[in-house]
Parts: structure tokens; sequence; C-alpha cells
């Protein structure tokens, strides 16, 4: 992790950092080493996000508070229930009925990632970090391919974006060239308490865990592969020379979100136009629950029972 920290330069010294730590391993092996090793340079503070899932998310939780209280590191815990009013519990139900909407871990996605830079600028630091592994980044590189996603695509990196905006703070992520499974060991022989039970009870839905599993079985009989995308990717975004030119011009089309204030090219920023549509999508299930309700009270006229005309 120090190696590509330096390689990329993710950190300059004194700067200050904040860690998005879910209490999974890859966050807190991010937090520990960052401790560890740059505590005396840098300001760290840790961002835990409640994403409102019970008997989960409270046990992760609990981790992460423990591990920052354990390292005398600062932390803040934000809510979805706090920030949009709505949790993932309550999520999921309406998307069911909708399945057009998408699924819940887009969902989840979007307004975590809005969290995430909205306090990274209240609490003024200069570099966000996620525990985004080298697995999660070929995974993604791949379901862009996949999806023709070329913009997306070409915002991947140890830095994530392309832009640099004043709404933005830049996310760096530390664990870009590690595997998951040297994560694993590396908590286990450390002795780091982090959470490593079940996986959110809705991440059943994601269309990333059939990437996952096929990168997985590539990995075990060709050993390297997942190396060899990244390198592949990186690449490709140098041949590209994306234009910097275009670039500044789309930094230029950027303006406050006119609900929540976040950087957007558009009237209103991807979370608001998430959470408008789940409350317009709850309106027309309620509305369509009390048209059920009428029609179960409509009175059907009672049979009449006689003779039978049935010899």
């Amino acid at each position: 992790m120090k190696k590509t920290i330096r390689k990329y330069a993710l950190i300059l010294r004194g700067e200050k950092i904040l860690v998005a730590l879910s209490g999974g391993k890859d966050s807190t092996a991010v937090l520990y080493i960052l401790q560890k090793y740059y505590s005396k340079s840098h300001t760290i503070q840790a961002l835990i996000i409640d994403e409102g899932v019970k008997g989960y998310r409270e046990k992760a939780i609990a981790s992460a508070i423990n591990n920052c209280k354990k390292w005398k590191i600062k932390h803040t815990i934000v809510s979805f229930d706090k920030e949009f009013g709505i949790t993932n519990d309550e999520l999921m139900p309406v998307l069911e009925q909708n399945k057009k909407l998408g699924g819940t871990c887009a969902f989840c996605g979007t307004l975590r990632r809005n969290i995430m830079n909205k306090y990274a600028k209240k609490m003024n630091v200069d570099k966000l970090v996620t525990g985004h592994n080298l697995d999660d980044e070929v995974q993604s590189f791949v379901m862009n391919v996949f999806n023709n996603d070329f913009d997306r695509m070409k915002r991947m990196g140890a830095t994530a974006g392309i832009i640099e905006h004043i709404g933005f703070v830049k996310r760096i992520k530390p664990l870009y060239e590690t595997p998951e499974k040297e994560i694993i060991a590396y908590c286990a022989y450390n002795n780091l308490n982090h959470y490593g039970e079940e996986c959110c009870p809705y991440s059943w839905t994601a269309k990333r865990n059939e990437f996952r599993e096929m990168l997985n079985n590539f990995e075990v009989r060709f050993p390297g592969t997942e190396y060899s995308i990244l390198r592949f990717g990186e690449q490709l975004k140098k041949e590209l020379k994306l234009n910097k030119n275009k670039n500044i011009k789309n930094e230029n089309t950027l303006h406050p979100c006119k609900q929540c204030s976040e950087p957007t090219e558009k009237k209103y920023c991807k979370t608001c136009e998430l959470i408008d549509k789940i409350k317009n999508e709850k309106k027309n299930i309620k509305e369509r629950s009390k048209n059920i309700k009428k029609n179960e009270k409509v009175n059907y006229p009672a049979l009449k029972y006689g003779a039978s005309n049935v010899c």
C-alpha cells in the first residue's frame, strides 16, 4: 500500500485525510496502516456511514467505532435516514415494486458517494480515502467494458475522476494494487478486528457478483489475470490521451445542484434525482394500495339459495 501511495503520489505531506470506514477488512486495513505510518505528518479522521440495514450494519459500525477508539482516530457517523429520510431497508421494497428504477446497490453507492464528498468538504480535508482493492477495480473495469460505459471507465484509477473541481474532494484508493486475499491475510496476521460475517443482505441483487465469480475463476486458472487487466486499463488511458481541454469544458459546465448544492451538470444531481424517484414511487404504491382496498370493499350481490333445477 505504501508503494502504491508513493507510485501515484496519492498523499502529499501535511494533507488532511478522511477515511471512509465501513468496518470491513479493506477500510480497516487502510485506516490501520495510515494511522501507523502517516499519523505524525497528517491529520487522519474517519467517516462511518449507516445505510440502515438492521441486523447487519450495527455489527460493522460497532467494529469501526471500536477501532477508531483503539487507534485514537476522530470519527463521524452519518446515516441515510438523517441525510435523505430513507434507509436501505425502506428502499428495497420500493425497488421490488418497480424493477425499472434499478437495484439497491446502485442507489446505495450513489447515496454513499454523495455523503462522502459532502462531509469531506465540511471537514475541510484534502483527500478522501476509500478501501477499493485490486479485485474491486478490475471488476469495475470489466463491467464498464461489458456495459459499453466509456465515461465511467475513463474515470477509474488510483485517483478517482478526471475533473478537478472545487466541489469535489479528490478520492484515492491506496489498496488499488492490492489483491483481496492479501488484505485478508494482512488483517489476520495483525489481529485486526473487522466485520467479516455475512455480506449485505441486499448484495444478491448486484450484477457485480457475476463478474466477481468469473474473474475469480480466471485468476485461479490463470494467475496474474487481474494484474494484467489493471495494467491494460492504465495503458489504454495513456494511449487514448484524454483531451484536457474537454475536461476543462466539463469543469466549466458544473454548477451547484438546486436541491443539495453538490456539483452537477444538470439542474439536480444524480442523488437528488434518485431520491425524488423513490418518493414518487412510494406515492404510487400508496395510491395502488388504496385502489386495491376500494375494490375489495365493493359489495357483490348475495347469492340466493333455492331449489336446484338440476335433477
